[in-house]
């Protein structure tokens, strides 16, 4: 109310001066409105918004227009920045099949001869560990590397032939880092005696990491066998609405899913 009055008085009116530059297409008020519907519904586009705002103000605008009051708001393309996808019930969602399409872009012909080669996490005990991976869930010792000066060691474990592994070290090494799907187990010398260090799973907040998956004949045989050693569940084949998948823990605590193809297949049907 000071503002105004002073104005009166030093300007003999209320009204607001013309600026100088260019005029806005469009008030704060109007970007607004934009704003609301593109949080109503996401998926909309730069010239649909375009179509809204004219037939809403009888305003001529361009898309482009729509997107840079998208972007001056923090939102980029069609999808809020920062922002949950919601649908138009208001409920939180995930991407459609045509926007997860869209996103996949095709690979540069450069990632030729890239492979998914290692998972690692870190382990307390190699010495709990490593009868795990191999007695428990059949896997094989491909490599062991030692870093003395470091004080760590890795153990890289697979489902390989062990045949096939080359006597000779160097070639043996360039084998392992050529094979599809291996797991790196990283120990830190000393943590099996000391009390303190538990390593994160990712599955208690913050999340993050989940879990590795291991496809078996049989589903139900499988746990029967890991019921008999002692290993812990997580969840069984029968409990829950996913029936017919398992998750175990292995010595560190890290979840790993027990599946079988068929039995995945049943479950999404719809897919």
């Amino acid at each position: 109310m000071h503002y105004i009055i002073k104005k009166s008085k030093n300007e003999g009116t209320l009204e607001n001066k013309d600026r100088s530059g260019r005029q806005k297409k469009l008030t704060g008020r109007k970007e607004k409105v934009i704003i609301r519907e593109l949080k109503k519904n996401p998926t909309k586009s730069a010239p649909q918004l375009a179509s809204m705002v004219a037939s809403i103000f009888h305003k001529k605008v361009y898309p482009e227009l729509c997107q840079r009051i998208l972007r001056n708001n923090g939102f980029h393309s069609r999808v809020p920045r920062k922002k949950s996808y919601i649908n138009a019930m208001g409920e939180h969602t995930g991407l459609t099949n045509c926007e997860a399409r869209e996103l996949c872009k095709k690979p540069d012909p450069a990632t030729n001869g890239y492979i998914m080669q290692q998972t690692m996490y870190r382990i307390k005990d190699p010495r709990k560990s490593l009868p795990f991976y191999t007695e428990v869930l059949g896997m094989q010792l491909l490599q062991k590397l030692d870093f003395p000066e470091m004080k760590f060691s890795l153990y890289f474990l697979g489902y390989e032939d062990p045949k096939d592994i080359p006597t000779d070290k160097r070639e043996s090494i360039e084998w392992t880092f050529s094979r599809k799907a291996t797991l790196e187990l990283t120990h830190n010398w000393g943590t099996e005696t000391d009390p303190d260090p538990k390593y994160h799973n990712g599955n208690t907040e913050p999340r993050g990491f989940g879990h590795i998956g291991i496809t078996v004949p049989d589903v139900e045989k499988a746990c029967e066998r890991f019921e008999k050693l002692n290993v812990e569940f997580v969840k069984k084949p029968n409990d829950g609405n996913m029936k017919g998948i398992a998750f175990i823990k292995d010595p560190d605590g890290y979840w790993i899913e027990i599946l079988n193809p068929v039995n995945i297949a049943n479950l999404i049907p719809n897919q």
